[in-house]
């Protein structure tokens, strides 16, 4: 049954896993509050409110699930597209690579979104994957973040925090006060989620039957595997390492137990990155390679440490000498546990960072090129990825590459257009056209991404470069579209009527083709780099286009009255590829107009 439930939650999202979580938690609370209730002996001899500790217990679990979500979409949106530029600038090295991994991935609070960045990069070129090797071991540092927060155990204050929160979210106009509201009503939350767990779980210290469930988490390989298997299901391991420090502020986990736990959840993460590469291109099936080697190596060293390593944390975390055992465990315990995630996650780091192009080389191996055979024809996104629609900015940034994407075949399309125009034959202009399709799924796919952007929450700035994005990408089909059902019909009417283009036609003609096909490409150069610069060029080009075009057209006129064989329907064919070649820098033009300021396009 229970396995069942797993496999159902598997297709959703992240967020949507966590809250069935949560739903799942009830309904087993309330199974058993109804078992409990048949037996109202055993109830009593427990001598526990069994109905109010399941509400409080999963109500305070709902809450600090759901403010870990708060905290990190207001983190995301607060910090997400820098954090992308210090991603791509700060990777030169392996050790540079790992410091930038943690500060990323402490800051947006999500490793699997530093994992996809990571894959966007690889894709790209411009990170190779022996580079991106030391940036997945930092995100596991930066991971551990959450855990050192939650572990001040600041509860007496968490009201406050929301309380504060509440107004900066709801009363503020300005757009970065509302997002840090966000943060600190999710930070609250989850201190406060923390509290009812806490105090929830407390009369579970005199109930047997728990204490002995709880000894069992002794036995490392226990505990590794629970947490693996809880962290999977909820697809955060920040959410089980808070979990379990909720546990140990009760005094239900020892330390040897919670660097267990912890242990189980660094495993349990990589089911994250896993189901985030499925169907995914081969890069991405390599980094989630690297992400699962790497924890699941380091939780096998470190698991005939744990009692060393316990002792380490004991010796350089605060101590509480003067509490009685129980209340000492529960106050050293959380903070213990913190230490020894984040020093497990450090010195695997510190193992591993030498060996980067060996965890490469053998991810290659393991998950190799495909032979060209194998390959899908049909075309697909490359840098489109679900995960990073918790990241507005991240997402429409990676629209932008997808625009290069599409761009590419485009730019194919126009290279090879002219040229079968003036002396290609039939099979040549069909291949042209079959590359439009190309051109259409693509269009498809950044479409269907953008009306998943749209319906998060944006801000004003986010709206507007997803609406100018949206008529980009609407222009760039457009000049595929004239390339396939204007230019390339050109093409056909000149093989079926026999007309032969002059060489100086020829010379005119190609060399508005080469103006025409540098516009384009500047124009998905500004799209997908947000270049000013660029788009200016492409706008800049308007007097030259239409000089251009002027004289193709004189030297037209005068081949016009040429003693030539099929004259006049040369003569027509030439001039509608001029007009096609207008068209087209018409639509760059619009793209281009994009990127600039406010300003309407105007018509050529």
């Amino acid at each position: 049954m229970s396995l069942r439930i797993t496999n159902a939650l598997l297709p959703l999202s992240a967020r949507s896993r966590r809250s069935a979580a949560v739903l799942l938690g009830l309904a087993l609370a309330g199974s058993a509050v109804v078992a409990l209730a048949a037996d109202p002996d055993a109830a009593a001899a427990a001598d526990i409110n069994w109905w109010n500790m399941g509400m409080g217990l999963f109500g305070g679990l709902a809450l600090f699930l759901f403010g870990m979500d708060q905290m990190a979409d207001a983190l995301k949106a607060v910090a997400g597209e820098r954090m992308k530029d210090i991603l791509a600038r700060l990777t030169t090295n392996r050790f540079m690579g790992a410091i930038t991994g943690a500060f990323v991935t402490a800051v947006i609070n999500s490793s699997s979104v530093t994992t996809v960045l990571v894959v966007g990069f690889i894709s790209a070129g411009l990170m190779s994957l022996a580079q991106s090797v030391g940036v997945i071991m930092g995100a596991n540092i930066g991971s551990t973040m959450t855990a050192q927060l939650i572990a001040f155990k600041v509860t007496q204050a968490a009201l406050l925090m929301i309380g504060v929160g509440f107004a900066m979210l709801f009363t503020s106009k300005s757009e970065r006060i509302r997002q840090y509201g966000g943060m600190l009503m999710g930070l609250g939350m989850v201190f406060f989620g923390m509290g009812v767990m806490s105090e929830s779980m407390e009369p579970l210290r005199s109930y047997e039957p728990f204490l002995d469930l709880m000894e069992h988490m002794e036995n490392p390989l226990i505990g590794i595997a629970v947490a693996a298997l809880f962290t999977g299901l909820i697809q955060s391991s920040a959410a089980t390492t808070g979990i379990v420090i909720v546990m140990a502020s009760q005094g239900f986990v020892t330390l040897p137990a919670g660097i267990a736990l912890a242990l189980g959840a660094n495993i349990g993460t990589c089911v994250t990155a896993l189901l985030a590469a499925i169907g995914k291109p081969r890069e991405a099936v390599r980094a989630a390679v690297v992400h699962i080697l790497f924890n699941v190596a380091g939780v096998i060293i470190w698991f005939g440490f744990i009692a060393q390593l316990a002792e380490f944390v004991q010796m350089i975390s605060p101590k509480h000498p003067d509490l009685p055992v129980m209340d000492r465990i529960a106050a050293e315990a959380p903070r213990q546990i913190a230490n020894a995630h984040t020093l497990f996650n450090v010195a695997n780091t510190l193992i591993f960072i030498s060996f980067t192009g060996q965890f490469a080389r053998l991810a290659e191996w393991l998950v190799p090129d495909k032979p060209l055979g194998e390959e899908p024809l049909m075309v697909r996104a490359r840098y489109l990825d679900d995960e990073l629609l918790a990241t507005p900015s991240l997402a429409i940034d990676r629209v932008r590459l997808e625009v290069l994407h599409m761009g590419e075949r485009v730019r194919d399309m126009m290279e090879r257009i002219m040229p079968a125009i003036l002396s290609g034959n039939k099979e040549t202009l069909h291949d042209i056209e079959r590359m439009d399709d190309d051109v259409d799924i693509l269009h498809a796919q950044i479409l269907s991404y953008l009306s998943k952007i749209s319906r998060l929450s944006l801000t004003e700035r986010q709206t507007s470069d997803l609406i100018r994005l949206m008529d980009a990408v609407n222009e760039l089909e457009n000049i595929g579209d004239v390339i396939e059902t204007n230019l390339v019909v050109l093409g056909h009417e000149r093989i079926d009527e026999g007309v032969s283009i002059s060489q100086p036609t020829r010379e005119v003609l190609s060399n508005f083709h080469v103006v025409v096909n540098r516009a384009v490409e500047a124009a998905v150069q500004a799209v997908a780099q947000k270049n000013e610069l660029a788009a200016r060029t492409v706008t800049s080009m308007k007097q030259e286009i239409t000089r251009i075009a002027d004289s193709a057209a004189a030297h037209q006129a005068l081949r016009l009255v040429a003693e030539e064989p099929n004259r006049i329907p040369a003569y027509t064919i030439e001039m509608d590829i001029i007009e096609k070649l207008k068209r087209i820098y018409y639509f760059a033009k619009r793209m281009a107009k994009t990127v600039e300021a406010d300003e309407p396009a105007e018509a050529l």
